[in-house]
């Protein structure tokens, strides 16, 4: 068995003090809320694209994509959303 972490030295905390916890990365709740903000905001203008793109087409060209750029769009939404 290939044990990466058998050459740490490994050391029991004392009681009082303070154990480092650089290695480990600290997310609030207010970056996880952000996050999924963003994730549903991506999926809005996804959605918004597609329903441009099949009823008023000339409308993307307005909004600075090309049919190209609208289609690779589309193409992130989850397939039984297409």
């Amino acid at each position: 068995m290939n044990d990466i972490l058998a050459s740490v030295q490994h050391r029991a905390a004392l009681p009082g003090t303070q154990v480092a916890q650089a290695s480990r990365p600290h997310h609030g709740l207010a970056t996880l809320q952000h996050m999924i903000a963003a994730w549903r905001e991506q999926t809005r203008f996804r959605w918004d694209i597609k329903r441009m793109s099949e009823a008023s087409p000339h409308l993307i060209a307005d909004i600075g994509l090309t049919k190209q750029q609208a289609e690779q769009e589309i193409a992130k939404l989850p397939f039984w959303q297409r």
